[in-house]
Order: C-alpha cells, then structure tokens, then sequence
C-alpha cells in the first residue's frame, strides 16, 4: 500500500501527514467558477459528470493535494428520494419539507436512488481513470441527522430547530426518516465504492446540536450501521466520519461507529484531541479555515502547531470545516508547503 492516505487509514503513522483539504474544489478557485458558469448552475454541475468530474481535478492540478474528493452535495440523497431541490443564488438549498407520518411514508425506497444518482457514479468512474496514481479518490454524503434538518426545515437552520421540533412532537416518525435516510445513504456509497471511490466520508455538520441519547440514537446509531453494512459489503473500505462540533463526544466515537478515522473541527485543540480521541485511531483535522483568508505567520505558526499535537499517531491534516469563497488560493499553497516542509 504506497497511497498516504490510505496508510493513515490503516494506523500508520508517518513521518509527514498527507493532506487534503473539505471544500477544496470551490469558489475560492477562478478555474472552478469558470466551470461552474459553464455548467451554468451548482445542480447542472454536479449531474455533469465531466464537468464534476473536472472541477475535482481542479485543486490536485494546482495543488497536489493527497486526497480528491468527489464534488458533489450532501442534499442530491433527498432529492433522489424524492423531494425538490433548487438552490437560491447567494442563499444556498431549498427542499420541499418533510413535517409529518405521511411525508416520510411518501419518500422512495433506498435502492430507488440509483435512478437519479447514477451521473454521480459516472463522475466517480472518469476521477478513477484520470486521478494521478498516489492520488486517493474520496466518495461521500452526508450523515443521516444533518441530512433530515435539511428535509423538514427546507434549508440550513442556526439550530435545526424544525428537526428538534419534529423529533419530540413524533419520535417514532423521526426515526423513520433517520431510516430511511440511513439505508439510502448505504445503497449511495456502496455504489460510489463499486464505480471506484477508495475512501468514503460521512459528513455530519450538524452532529454538535445532538446531546445525551439523541446523540446516540441519532448520530452514532446510524453512523454505526452504514460502517457496517459498507465494511459487509465492500471489506477493507475505510471510513471517515465528521461528526462536528460534537466536543466531549468525540472520545470513543471512533470506537462506537467503527469509523476509521474521525474528522475533528476546529473547535477542539489538537493538543486534546491527540490525547483523548487519537488514541483511537487516524484522526483528521483541524486547521481553522479562517486562516486560508487571513494567511501571513498565525497560519504558518497554527499549521505547524497541529502537525506536532498529532505526530505521536496517524494522522491526515485538514481544515476544521470546509474552506470558504474568500480564501485566497496562495494561502492554501503556503499551508501545503508549511505541512510538507515544516
């Protein structure tokens, strides 16, 4: 096994981590905003699949990076599943919203997901074929918790109130969307590892406003079941999770989930984090990403900081969340060089 990654993964720890970057074919990038007009709007892109597919290659070109990960959205598995999905120019996603029973008893089965999902898969084959040979090709989606405050509140909350809302007003409903979500979430990896994903990623953003058994029944719970039923299905296929802002709840997830790495946010110090979650396995993370924006020595000095919190284990250095618009691209550079060359 030679991909970095990969070997990160595995519990080797090396003498330099590789690194990637969430969100790292975006805005930020000219080239990427040339594509995305090309395309014409974000949903067109993502169902292209030569368009998606190039918007990938994008920062491994310029970059380097270790790690491509597909571009895509956490929020085509809703659409798939049944519900709209539009995207408002300069306010992000908007869903028909689930509130009750009978909206989740009208959602499609799992595996009918396919149906719609299939230029995901095709983006997935052509990034397989094209990717350098030490580059690893990271598949994802979105974890079953975040996934549903978007599907009954329409679009990204502060406090996912309206999921809040719906849990307690008909848990026994609630859980079923979880379901739902869940199994469909399984049908769409498996099939990005079939088309040639090496890596999947679970992203749970909004994990950090669970707490007590919600946590467990709701984030660890399904998070624990989709490891399984990929690990079943495809054996060796290792597992990122990205439970954010999860805080205290970060220990033991690696455990619990059976994850293979978990992704830390930048609200937990790396120092901690070595200590308590490390110990468990590969851990991900944590650069703030303010510092793609801000650069000059803070980003140098804070780089350097996390490669040494982490060095005693493995390790993959990342932000702390996706990188946003106003980062400057020479800032990303100077991150690369920092974690290659100390």
């Amino acid at each position: 096994m030679t991909k970095t990654i990969l070997r990160a993964l595995a519990g080797e720890t090396l003498p330099t981590p590789p690194i990637w970057m969430m969100r790292q074919a975006g805005r930020y990038l000219p080239e990427y905003r040339a594509t995305r007009a090309k395309a014409g709007d974000f949903l067109s892109l993502c169902y292209n699949p030569e368009l998606a597919a190039e918007v990938t290659l994008q920062p491994i070109r310029r970059y380097g990076f270790d790690a491509a990960i597909l571009f895509a959205d956490i929020l085509l598995v809703p659409q798939a599943l049944g519900a709209d999905l539009w995207f408002v120019t300069g306010e992000g996603p908007r869903l028909s919203t689930i509130t009750d029973a009978e909206g989740v008893a009208a959602l499609k089965p799992a595996d009918a997901v396919h149906e719609k999902l299939w230029p995901i898969y095709e983006t997935v084959r052509i990034l397989a074929r094209e990717l350098p040979a030490e580059t690893t090709l990271i598949g994802f989606a979105g974890a079953p918790w975040t996934v549903a405050t978007y599907m009954i509140a329409g679009r990204g909350t502060k406090d996912q109130g309206p999921a809040h809302a719906f849990k307690q007003a008909d848990r026994a409903a609630f859980s079923a969307l979880i379901d739902r979500v869940t199994e469909a979430t399984i049908e769409y990896l498996s099939a990005q590892i079939e088309a040639g994903a090496e890596v999947v990623k679970l992203f749970d953003s909004w994990a950090g406003s669970l707490s007590g058994q919600d946590f467990d029944d709701f984030c660890i719970a399904p998070a624990a079941r989709i490891v399984s039923a990929l690990k079943q299905r495809h054996p060796g296929i290792p597992v990122i999770a990205f439970p954010r802002e999860a805080g205290e709840r970060y220990v033991g997830y690696a455990e619990a989930t059976g994850a293979d790495c978990v992704a830390l946010d930048n609200s937990v110090d790396a120092g901690w984090a070595a200590a308590h979650v490390q110990r468990d396995g590969c851990v991900q993370g944590n650069l703030a990403p303010g510092h793609m924006v801000t650069g000059g020595q803070a980003l140098i000095d804070e780089t350097r900081a996390i490669v040494e919190a982490f060095r005693g284990g493995p390790h993959i250095f990342n932000l702390g969340h996706g990188i946003t618009p106003d980062a400057d691209p020479e800032n990303v550079a100077l991150m690369i060089d920092t974690v290659r060359n100390g």
